[in-house]
């Protein structure tokens, strides 16, 4: 049996996407309340294996928001914030299939896991950013049932870099 080479430059783009994770994570874990799910698999080996995992953290009133998402949080979302009724989804990482397949489903490992996310906050609104031009994302994101919120008066310009996405 052989096996093809990397096409070039994939192998390096793959390091430094998780190695931004990596310093994504390391940043996020750092705020109270942080949150991390995973999902395992055993291979037919024996071994286990992380699938999936999902991670967060509760938003407050007051004190630094999460990487400028006070510029994207519409009035009503702030006072939702003050409440402490406010949860950041800040990463929902599954495999490309799972992102492409099935995104509708109850079941999918996705929406599973982000809404085991939410469970403990009750009554919370999830919330995250997607990048604007990140649109395989966005519509994965619409699939797995978030939302973009009602536009208020004076609300984001649609030519900012991100979008906002709410999930209840």
């Amino acid at each position: 049996m052989s096996s093809e080479p990397a096409e070039p430059g994939i192998l390096g783009s793959y390091r430094a996407g998780a190695d931004a994770f990596r310093r994504r994570l390391a940043g996020h874990m750092r705020r109270p309340g942080f949150e991390l799910l995973v999902a395992e698999a055993v291979r037919p080996s024996g071994a286990t294996v992380l699938t999936a995992c999902a991670y967060g953290f509760p938003l407050r009133g007051t004190g630094p928001w999460w990487q400028g998402l006070d510029g994207y949080l519409p009035a009503n979302l702030v006072r939702v914030a003050a409440s402490g009724k406010l949860f950041a989804v800040a990463g929902v990482l599954v495999e490309r299939r799972v992102r492409t397949q099935d995104l509708t489903r109850e079941w999918n490992l996705a929406r599973r896991l982000q809404k085991r996310l939410l469970e403990d906050h009750i009554g919370a609104l999830g919330v995250t950013l997607v990048d604007h031009l990140d649109v395989d994302t966005y519509e994965a994101l619409l699939a797995w049932g978030w939302r973009c919120p009602p536009a208020e008066g004076g609300g984001v310009s649609r030519f900012a870099p991100r979008r906002l996405l709410v999930l209840r």
